[in-house]
């Protein structure tokens, strides 16, 4: 029952940058923090950590002379969350 968790999505961060992603082609970090709540430092962990598995990517810019870095759900990343909410699911109805 339990062999699609994935321990990436376990902290409310990660679920919750991989929610954003999932419904939003791509979003840049500023809001990703805002809508978070998260610190720079904690976001750019858990974006980093994504990042490492494929599961996100990153779009790096300039607008301007701002920099700015949107993210996005990789294919492999979104396969991997849906069988993971999946998962999740299943345990939650006891299947």
């Amino acid at each position: 029952m339990l062999e699609n968790f994935n321990k990436a999505f376990e902290s409310k961060a990660r679920l919750g940058i991989m929610s954003i992603l999932i419904v939003n082609e791509t979003v840049d970090f500023n809001r990703l923090k805002d809508l978070l709540s998260l610190t720079d430092g904690n976001l750019a962990s858990h974006l980093k950590a994504l990042e490492e598995l494929g599961y996100i990517g990153v779009n790096k810019q300039f607008i301007g002379r701002k920099p700015n870095t949107t993210y996005f759900a990789t294919t492999v990343g979104k396969t991997a969350f849906t069988l993971h909410l999946d998962a999740l699911e299943s345990f939650l109805k006891g299947k």
